[in-house]
């Protein structure tokens, strides 16, 4: 599937903000490698630069109250759910005014006034949490779906299959993403997964719909999202969305991505979701290149103001440290 067969339709103003979420996405990502090459950003840093499409594809097609747990490849996911970008560079550079309060760092992002439920650094941690959440939906009987984002090396963990028999055994409303960016760290998928690249497959031993989709094409994503979703909300159980995308970057900052050819990169980097996007906007005439230069401007702005809050912000205050903590 392709923009050009697309059935979904969208207006001025959703092709507009479709394209500023992903470029705030992309802006976002490169600023903080350039922050974690500063010192400023500690610790673990994964970014999500090609993958943008899965993430407000798939978000954008949720309701204001529905919940989301990520991974820790998080970022994308929580600006697509329009967390604060100070808030959340902020708890990147590990400062009080943090989304976590300079707790979480990179891979521990939360807000629960989103519905953004956390991103785990745990290999497919996030699943008994996902499901926990949709069993709280279906026991107090709210109108809400639980989106439970995931990467491929997830789907070896033995979380992934507790998890995906409990919400097919419960018909729990829980919608999950499996972002396939081939690569468990450095590992190839045909050599670390049975199915190959047909991880969706997984899900037929659970009796769970399943469907594998271009996750690099953001309105492929929300065709397919949209009505899989209401099928959820409305009490059809879980299903599963299989998105084939890549990570144009390493693992994380220490890894510099020897494992893969360029000429695997560049092929990949040729279907660029936000490429993609603006190339078949402007051929539908939904904006239109000034359009674009606004949104850029503006974007790089609300980047360089979350640098500048987090700069600014304070430590976290060393008596605080074991506030949150529960034991």
């Amino acid at each position: 599937m392709n923009l050009a067969d697309m059935t979904i339709t969208i207006d001025k103003q959703k092709a507009l903000e479709t394209y500023e979420l992903m470029k705030l996405i992309r802006l976002f990502e490169e600023e903080c490698a350039s922050q974690y090459m500063r010192g400023l950003i500690r610790g673990f840093l994964h970014l999500y630069i090609g993958e943008e499409a899965v993430a407000v594809g798939a978000i954008s097609s949720l309701n204001e109250d529905d919940y989301i747990v990520s991974h820790y490849r998080d970022h994308g996911h929580a600006l697509a759910r329009k967390l604060d970008p100070n808030g959340i560079m902020a708890e990147l550079m590990g400062k009080s005014t943090g989304v976590s309060g300079g707790r979480g760092g990179s891979m521990h992002l939360f807000d629960v006034s989103k519905g953004f439920m956390g991103g785990y650094a745990i290999v497919g941690g996030q699943l008994p949490i996902a499901v926990g959440l949709a069993t709280s939906i279906d026991y107090l009987s709210e109108d809400r779906v639980v989106m439970c984002f995931l990467g491929d090396g997830a789907v070896n963990e033995g979380y992934f299959h507790e998890a995906l028999n409990l919400a097919s055994l419960w018909k729990l409303p829980v919608v999950f993403i499996v972002e396939n960016n081939l690569y468990g760290m450095g590992s190839h998928i045909d050599r670390t997964h049975a199915t190959g690249h047909n991880l969706y497959l997984s899900a037929d031993e659970y009796n769970i719909p399943a469907t594998q989709i271009d996750g690099m094409d953001v309105l492929a994503v929300m065709e397919t999202a949209q009505p899989l979703i209401e099928r959820t909300r409305s009490g059809g159980g879980p299903v599963l969305i299989e998105a084939n995308t890549y990570r144009f970057v390493g693992h994380s900052m220490a890894d510099p991505g020897n494992y893969r050819n360029v000429l695997e990169i560049d092929n990949w980097k040729e279907k660029d979701p936000i490429n993609q996007f603006i190339d078949y906007s402007l051929s539908q005439n939904l904006f239109g290149p000034d359009d674009i230069a606004v949104i850029d401007e503006s974007v790089k702005q609300v980047v360089r103001d979350a640098v500048e809050f987090a700069e600014q912000s304070e430590d976290p205050e060393v008596e605080s440290m074991h506030r949150d903590i529960y034991g």
